[in-house]
């Protein structure tokens, strides 16, 4: 029902200015993340502040999500999907032109990623997977992964964009740049090309206005048989579970490697690697999950770390394991929260999954939260990332036993929608 053509190939030549629209949304939703370690400088030099403080938005910003992602995953299936992007990239595209207006103050600094943070909600990931999720079904996989390569995207092009702007604009200058420029590229790419399933069913309807039939219901679970739903859980505790070991490792690779013995500019380059095997694990995994069950190719991935981690252990390897650990864990890193998302659509349908996956992202907020935290706490505590490895290799285990446990998908296109049938 959320799909009008019989091939994943039909579906990519009728869709794929969406897919376009999605992944360079995703991307500006991405952006803060890799540029601000190139303002940290800069803003240090100009205001004395630390890297604690510096920092300190994120934290700010992910608790945000934390608390309020399921309820802009409700103003999404409320909404849809165009009428909260088109705005929300407006307000976060001049929130972050407004960091240029920084003046030193520590409380100005965290009201301005207050703002970010609660205008970004509005261009979360659980938008842009919703609007892709709900239009594709035979190329769903490979066209998510499409989506969330935008993080990657952003991941190499922010960093040196920031610092080319930087040096010839100033910092000030490149907040303005960074926030009207690439905002204004995805509001026009939105404008044109972001619509969702409910907005195709409705064209349709339109389309016959003699049909007196009732406003179009997607099929799926309703908020409250996702709750009790097994398998949905199985998913939220997996991507917990995963998701926290991953983001920590992701932020304190640079570290892990330099304690394992690599050079420090070697270890610059295996963490650019290990971020182009990110991308090939969300096309890779996003073409098998469009062919075969996403339990066995989730499964396998997420357990395939527990050989990557304490191959990246001080005194365990020479640089070749390193190098190998290295790309296995980015490969698998970048498939995570594309599964989740998938694997969602496929155990809840599309009814809800603006809710639902808005829960999703709360789990995934949690796990950002604390990942990098308890990295850094283990390693204070022992003196090694060695406990957090090991550990990781036993999260792994779970996590992909977890996804492999996951029984066939529900046949959300024989089955008529609860809502329709009441």
């Amino acid at each position: 029902m959320t799909a009008f053509e019989p091939t994943a190939r039909a579906e990519w030549r009728r869709y794929w200015p969406l897919v376009l629209a999605a992944c360079t949304g995703f991307s500006f939703m991405s952006l803060m993340n890799p540029a601000l370690g190139v303002f940290m400088d800069p803003l240090a030099r100009e205001f004395g502040w630390n890297r604690t403080q510096l920092s300190a938005g994120f934290a700010v910003s992910s608790m945000i999500s934390i608390l309020l992602s399921p309820v802009f995953g409700v103003l999404i299936d409320r909404f849809g999907t165009r009428r909260l992007a088109l705005p929300g990239i407006v307000l976060t595209g001049a929130i972050i032109a407004l960091y240029s207006q920084a003046n030193g103050s520590f409380a100005q600094w965290i009201g301005l990623w207050i703002a970010w943070g609660l205008a970004s909600m509005l261009i979360q990931s659980a938008l842009w997977s919703t609007a892709v999720a709900g239009v594709f079904s035979k190329g769903r996989g490979l066209a998510l992964g499409v989506t969330m390569s935008g993080t990657a995207l952003a991941q190499v092009v922010a960093p040196p964009l920031s610092n080319w702007l930087i040096e010839s604009l100033g910092w000030r200058g490149a907040f303005v740049s960074l926030g009207l420029g690439w905002g204004g590229i995805a509001l026009i790419a939105a404008i044109f090309f972001l619509y969702d399933a409910y907005d195709i069913l409705g064209r349709q309807r339109e389309a016959s206005p003699a049909d007196a039939s009732p406003p179009p219901v997607l099929p799926g679970l309703t908020v409250r048989e996702a709750w009790r739903d097994w398998s949905l859980w199985r998913v939220a505790i997996s991507s917990f579970l995963i998701l926290t070991v991953t983001i920590a490792v992701v932020v304190h690779q640079f570290p892990i490697l330099v304690e394992a013995g690599v050079s420090r500019d070697r270890a610059a380059w295996l963490v650019s690697l290990s971020g182009v095997a990110g991308v090939c694990g969300k096309l890779i995994t996003g073409s098998l999950i469009d062919r075969y069950h996403a339990r066995w190719i989730g499964g396998i991935t997420l357990a395939s770390t527990a050989i990557a981690y304490p191959l990246m252990i001080q005194g365990v390897g020479g640089p070749p394991l390193i190098v190998i650990g290295i790309m296995i864990s980015g490969y698998a890193a970048g498939t995570k929260i594309q599964l989740c998302s998938y694997l969602t659509a496929r155990y809840a349908g599309m009814r809800h999954y603006g809710t639902i996956f808005g829960a999703m992202t709360s789990f995934i907020a949690l796990a950002s939260a604390v990942g990098p935290l308890l990295a850094g706490l283990l390693h204070d505590r022992f003196g090694s990332y060695a406990p957090l490895l090991v550990g990781g290799v036993v999260v792994s285990l779970v996590s992909g036993g977890l996804i492999f446990s996951l029984g066939k998908y529900p046949d959300w296109e024989a089955a008529p929608p609860a809502a329709a049938t009441a």
